[in-house]
């Protein structure tokens, strides 16, 4: 489209067709899904998934890739583009106006790095508040010390609040990595594909607003012991019995506790 990618929205244009399939192929589309794509930007990938669907909706910022695309893709009857911020707009508000386009199962998108967390956030909600109506799956291109963090398990110097709270709500794995040279312009950090599956614990948190609450405290200093973290809400001996009760040992961090000691943790300090 001879457009030239712009700093202030995260541009970074995939060029690897390999991995564009694998994007697709791991999103395992079918004609009865209906798929969210943000920030569509050339359309590379956009028009890779219009076979495969019912139909595609995707969200784009910049307003002269917008006219881009719709000149592109405007006359496709499965595609709808709307033009703005994907966390500021209301898309169930939007999409009342668009009812062949509402209540997509599906995300597929190539996304802008500095704005990750709260995109993932805003699709799967959070522990204290999860998304209403979950999405089947969830496909991402993210840079890969995030991709890392979402994987990651205990004792492991990325496992942090964001793994602990994404894992509380889906599945997560890792596709494959795509190196920055497979972009323009090219990115100083490397890239992973993920894919995020929603689900439900079979034994959730009694409390989730407070597991919410207990993780972000639990993780604000990460080189403190728990009962260091903690003590605002619990005496550094009170905690110790609680741990040697959980068999987790009472000198630990956050980074050591699995997403079941985190939730075990919970309740039983909901019982103090």
């Amino acid at each position: 489209m001879n457009f030239r990618p712009r700093k202030q929205f995260g541009q970074h244009w995939l060029k690897n067709q390999k991995v564009l399939d694998q994007i697709i192929n791991s999103a395992q589309l079918s004609k009865l899904d209906r798929v969210l794509e943000i920030g569509p930007g050339l359309g590379v990938l956009t028009e890779r998934i219009f076979p495969y669907v019912d139909t595609l909706l995707s969200v784009e910022i910049d307003r002269d890739l917008c006219k881009k695309l719709v000149n592109k893709y405007g006359k496709i009857d499965n595609f709808l583009l709307l033009e703005g911020d994907f966390l500021e707009l209301n898309l169930p508000e939007i999409l009342q106006n668009f009812p062949k386009f509402n209540n997509y199962n599906k995300v597929v998108a190539n996304i802008p790095y500095n704005i990750t967390g709260p995109i993932i956030e805003k699709l799967l909600g959070t522990i204290s508040k999860p998304a209403e109506k979950p999405l089947d799956s969830i496909v991402l291109l993210v840079q890969k010390e995030v991709g890392d963090r979402l994987v990651a398990v205990p004792n492991n110097k990325v496992y942090g609040a964001l793994t602990v709270k994404v894992q509380y709500l889906a599945d997560c794995e890792q596709v494959c990595d795509v190196p920055a040279k497979d972009f323009y312009p090219r990115p100083k950090v490397d890239s992973v594909i993920v894919k995020i599956t929603p689900r439900k614990l079979e034994n959730p948190a009694h409390n989730p607003k407070f597991l919410d609450s207990l993780i972000k405290l639990g993780f604000a200093s990460r080189r403190k012991m728990l009962k260091n973290n903690l003590k605002s809400i619990i005496t550094p001996e009170k905690l110790t019995e609680i741990l040697n009760k959980l068999n987790i040992n009472d000198q630990a961090r956050a980074e050591n506790l699995s997403l079941e000691d985190w939730i075990q943790l919970s309740n039983n300090l909901e019982l103090t």
